[in-house]
């Protein structure tokens, strides 16, 4: 009996380990791997941009499908962020490929063909998958779930985000957490909720040098106060 246990003691703990997700604020987990762009190192090739990482369960099946559809409409708005993109799945090169053609055939939304400019992964061994916790074990032990996993130009983690395999994501939600941590980035700010981009945002410390300075009108067109403890910073002033 106590051999039994031990035994399910390091077969879950090393399932434990395979699943591991990074958790933000981290380094994000490198990886070679062949790819419908030839072999390719990540995140190391993709530079000092921002990148993401998009995982998904399988090649051709329609959810997917729309995703990069949309992915690729996309792209000159994720081109202006500076991100870079990287998909993923535990299918080959040769069914990526296949799939990627036909993706560039398909008139989505009468918007036109549109070409894949992102490379796919594959990850038929499922390493990479295990590495940033991609295989939810409840669901599958060897289809990704999909996953997001937002990386800044340092190559730290900075976001991630898992969706169940019948649920498609949101693009524009991707872009709007672009914006919002590249802007928390550059202006030592924090975003409220349902923030979009050129909304007002919140400042993580008292503004002024003393009380007196609240009054005054010149920095109440920069700053103001909602309720006792929330300071807010104008974004956009010409429209205030």
């Amino acid at each position: 009996m106590l051999a039994l246990l031990a035994v399910l003691f390091v077969v879950s703990t090393s399932i434990a380990q395979n699943s591991k997700i990074p958790l933000i604020g981290s380094k994000a987990p490198s990886f070679k791997a062949m790819s419908t762009s030839g072999k390719l190192t990540f995140p190391d090739d993709f530079g000092d941009s921002w990148k993401i990482l998009f995982s998904h369960p399988a090649d051709f099946t329609p959810v997917c499908s729309s995703e990069l559809l949309e992915l690729a409409y996309l792209q000159p708005e994720f081109d202006r962020l500076n991100v870079k993109f990287a998909v993923i799945s535990t299918d080959d090169v040769k069914m990526h490929k296949l799939w990627e053609k036909y993706l560039e055939d398909v008139n989505y939304k009468n918007r036109g063909n549109v070409a894949i400019e992102f490379p796919i992964f594959e990850d038929t061994d499922a390493k990479i998958s295990k590495s940033y916790g991609m295989l939810h074990e409840p669901t599958s032990t060897n289809r990704d779930v999909r996953g997001v996993y937002i990386i800044d130009g340092d190559n730290i983690v900075r976001s991630i985000n898992f969706y169940p395999v019948e649920v498609g994501r949101n693009m524009h939600e991707i872009v709007r957490i672009i914006e919002a941590l590249q802007t928390t980035k550059d202006e030592f700010v924090y975003t409220p909720a349902n923030w979009q981009k050129g909304d007002d945002v919140i400042i993580p410390y008292y503004p002024f040098k003393n009380a007196k300075e609240e009054t005054d009108p010149l920095a109440l067109q920069e700053y103001y106060k909602v309720g006792n403890r929330i300071w807010f910073k104008v974004e956009n002033k010409i429209d205030k």
